[in-house]
């Protein structure tokens, strides 16, 4: 006989030490996991980084595209464990590397046309580092959200340039998707935020949060995805939008030396 594991109350990890919670009820379908729909729902966004990943290698696309994808599933990780335990030290393994993957996108967007190579990844490399520091001492709340979202806001001109100038029309429905889970995302993430009462008072909690996690993942992924799109335009490689089983779009490329 194995020995009785006996559950604290309110759940498996204890008193709750995070600074945040969201409109799900703690420890309501398992004592071992605080949010359960939360938690589930970062594997989407996982799965899909994954798939990035194997392509971004696959193509031999620049490095910074592999480390987008593996510092998606980083986070994913974190938010697992950080809605798993509702805990102080895991919610920074959510949170802080949320402000990482913003930091790698305006990298990836923006270095292009950076004319001092070596400027951009080292002031990244110390505001994301600084950020991570003072992030663990002070709990920032509602100044982590404002400033996750001036992050987002840096991306979308930068996006809407590459926009512009492609022609072709799977990419632009791309560039589109991206924009549209976005939307629903941030929609999902304010409702569930500023509406729990009436939600939890609804004959089925439409679990926001859990939906801003799926909505996200997709949204990471048709991003970095127009992104090698357009940057194997600017190295001439041929780009070609291909689709996983006709529904997951990837990148491939020719390069002039396999022709």
């Amino acid at each position: 006989m194995g020995e009785e594991v006996t559950i604290p109350s309110g759940g498996y990890w204890g008193p709750i030490t995070a600074s945040t919670e969201w409109c799900e009820r703690n420890y309501q379908v398992t004592p071992y996991i605080a949010e359960f729909y939360n938690t589930l729902s970062n594997f989407p966004g996982i799965i899909l980084a994954f798939i990035g990943l194997i392509y971004s290698i696959n193509q031999k696309f620049e490095r910074r595209f592999s480390v987008l994808h593996l510092s998606t599933i980083a986070l994913g990780i974190g938010s697992i464990l950080f809605h798993a335990t509702l805990q102080h030290a895991q919610q920074q393994s959510d949170e802080t590397p949320m402000v990482w993957v913003m930091l790698l996108h305006i990298y990836v967007l923006y270095s292009p046309d950076w004319h001092y190579r070596s400027t951009m990844p080292t002031f990244l490399f110390l505001y994301g580092t600084i950020f991570a520091v003072l992030h663990s001492q002070f709990r920032f709340v509602v100044g982590f959200q404002l400033h996750y979202v001036f992050l987002a806001l840096l991306c979308l001109p930068r996006m809407y340039k590459y926009y512009i100038h492609t022609t072709d029309p799977l990419v632009r429905n791309l560039a589109h998707r991206y924009i549209m889970c976005l939307v629903l995302g941030a929609i999902c993430w304010l409702v569930d935020r500023n509406l729990c009462p009436l939600m939890s008072n609804l004959w089925i909690n439409p679990q926001g949060h859990a939906l801003w996690h799926i909505f996200t993942g997709f949204n990471s992924y048709f991003g970095t995805t127009f992104l090698q799109f357009c940057r194997a335009q600017q190295l001439d490689w041929s780009p070609k939008l291909c689709y996983l089983g006709g529904v997951l779009p990837y990148v491939k490329v020719k390069r002039r030396k396999e022709t």
